[in-house]
């Protein structure tokens, strides 16, 4: 994630912390000092949120070290402030396998809290939540609530909580993937429709918690809907054939006719007839301010558009350029360019067969119903 640094390698998974997490350490020091507090109380105010997030990494590790049972990598865990992600390479579609790397996380935190009771209860009596989880009262007092808080948070049967995947591998054992998906998410929708309601009448956070489910739980589908859309499908049948390509000598000035007439935004740049690169329509508008249209295309074109193999399948190819974030990529066939395939190429491609999909439906479907 853009803005994000490495702090630590766990398991062979890097932790990455963004910069907005620095916020949230100030705002604890800041809650502290005006309430009274001293500089001692806020630093360890600071150490409470701190063994939060380290609570929320064994979290994640959960998810990733199981997902990694099954084939599944985890590219790396980034803490936001509002928690942490992990950023698997793909969730498992069996529903045994989703189930387990579901309930991973919320379990390590079932584990947490256990431990922390059992220490609690051998060197004092148990204290009840503060009324501030923030300042005072018992760190490990505190610390346990906050992981019981976490199990429940996340068990809520709404994407992209743990609680929505679980919720769909149950789905899962007994309908399609995708109808288990789009049923999931209109209960998390529903639970989502409530937060507002609650959050209007008395707690604006569960407002916000609201849309965060609300829009987790369309793009869930959405993303479904699509790989359902790919599922089978080859770049060679969604690709571009018909474009312009670049010689790595030739000028800025050389692909502007095509830009301007909106045909054509990122060119597969060549050199002897070998794929080297993509001239992208950003980089071509800041070289031409800043170089000029003299330039050449070598001095512009980018090494983000890796080649792909037009028998490569759609789905792990669209994946692959959403997380390079890269617009557009060479296609190939044993080494020769083919054609292009670019993200809005990949968009026209699903909208037009979710269309005919449901042509066909409601084609079905009358047929169905003809009297006979």
């Amino acid at each position: 994630m853009k803005w994000s640094v490495k702090i630590i390698t766990l398991a062979g998974i890097d932790v990455l912390i963004h910069w907005t997490f620095l916020i949230l350490l100030g705002w604890v020091v800041v809650v502290h000092l005006e309430q009274g507090q001293s500089l001692t109380a806020a630093v360890e105010g600071v150490g409470f949120i701190v063994a939060i997030f380290g609570c929320v990494v064994l979290h994640e590790l959960g998810h990733a070290l199981t997902a990694r049972r099954f084939g599944i990598a985890t590219r790396d865990i980034t803490l936001l402030p509002i928690g942490g992600v992990a950023r698997l390479e793909r969730m498992p579609e069996d529903p045994r396998q989703e189930f387990l790397v579901a309930i991973a996380g919320p379990a390590v935190n079932v584990v947490i809290a256990t431990v922390l009771l059992l220490v609690i209860l051998s060197v004092s009596r148990l204290e009840m939540p503060q009324q501030s989880l923030l300042v005072g009262g018992h760190f490990l007092s505190k610390l346990l609530w906050v992981n019981v808080s976490l199990v429940v948070f996340n068990l809520l049967p709404a994407f992209p909580m743990d609680g929505g995947r679980i919720l769909r591998s149950l789905l899962a054992r007994r309908m399609p993937y995708e109808r288990a998906t789009h049923m999931a998410a209109n209960v998390g929708q529903a639970i989502a429709i409530l937060f507002g309601v609650l959050g209007f009448l008395t707690n604006w956070f569960l407002l916000f918690i609201a849309i965060f489910v609300y829009l987790g739980a369309q793009a869930e589908a959405q993303m479904v809907q699509l790989r359902a859309v790919f599922s089978g499908v080859r770049v060679r049948e969604a690709m571009m054939t018909r474009f312009r390509v670049l010689d790595r000598s030739d000028k800025l000035s050389a692909p502007v006719d095509e830009l301007i007439a909106g045909s054509q935004h990122d060119f597969p740049v060549q050199e002897n007839g070998q794929v080297v690169g993509m001239l992208f329509r950003t980089d071509l508008v800041k070289a031409l301010a800043r170089l000029g249209p003299e330039a050449s295309v070598d001095e512009a074109m980018s090494q983000c558009g890796q080649v792909v193999e037009d028998s490569t399948m759609l789905d792990k190819t669209f994946q692959q350029m959403q997380e390079d974030k890269c617009p557009a990529r060479p296609v190939t066939r044993r080494g020769s360019l083919v054609g292009l395939i670019t993200l809005e190429n990949i968009a026209e491609y699903a909208m037009v067969h979710s269309a005919i999909g449901q042509h066909d439906g409601r084609k079905a479907d009358r047929i169905g119903r003809r009297p006979v």
